[in-house]
């Protein structure tokens, strides 16, 4: 194969793989954008104001420092539906459920009402399933709460690795475009006849 040959169909190549490589940097520019938006949108509808503590003692002192930054703001962020799930609901979920989840305390009071209902008038059994009851609404609602913000975290999160593959693909494209023209220069620099 001739040199030239040889130059012109790696540039051509080359400029062809810069141009998907840009072109699949815009898409995941769109997808980044998209996902951030849709995340910022949907929590702002939700009027959820970020505390400036979540009062847990033994938490970090990096959860401390967000709250204390980004408390009474608007969640508007991934970053701060995860850190309030996370740090704030779980915390406060944990002392409400005495460290069960819905599941446990659920399936806790179906039996209390299995008993409650063959001795039904046992007062002090009634107002036990009266305050689980009470316990388990509050924790089914927080796990509820807090799976949907950590879900608008992942949403944002791949938003956020999207947006940093766009920025590698925008590089990768612009060398690939750089080293084809250096190519095709370079075979109008070599003789007709050189071969490989």
């Amino acid at each position: 194969m001739k040199r030239r040959t040889f130059d012109t169909l790696a540039s051509t190549i080359g400029a062809l793989l810069g141009v998907i490589l840009i072109i699949a940097g815009a898409l995941l520019t769109w997808g980044g954008t998209f996902a951030n938006n849709q995340v910022k949108d949907q929590l702002a509808a939700q009027k959820i104001m970020m505390p400036t503590a979540t009062h847990n003692p033994k938490e970090d002192s990096t959860v401390t420092a967000f709250f204390a930054t980004h408390g009474n703001k608007l969640m508007t962020t991934g970053k701060e539906a995860q850190m309030y799930a996370d740090h704030y609901i779980a915390f406060h979920l944990t002392g409400i459920g005495g460290g069960k989840v819905y599941s446990e305390l659920s399936g806790e009071e179906m039996g209390l009402k299995a008993s409650l209902a063959a001795d039904p008038k046992n007062a002090a059994l009634a107002e036990k399933v009266a305050t689980l009851d009470g316990t388990v609404n509050t924790v089914f609602k927080g796990e509820s709460l807090r799976g949907m913000l950590l879900n608008a975290y992942a949403f944002w999160q791949l938003g956020q690795i999207a947006m940093i593959s766009a920025w590698v693909s925008y590089l990768g494209g612009a060398l690939f475009l750089l080293l084809a023209l250096l190519g095709f220069r370079h075979s109008r620099r070599v003789s007709e006849v050189d071969a490989l």
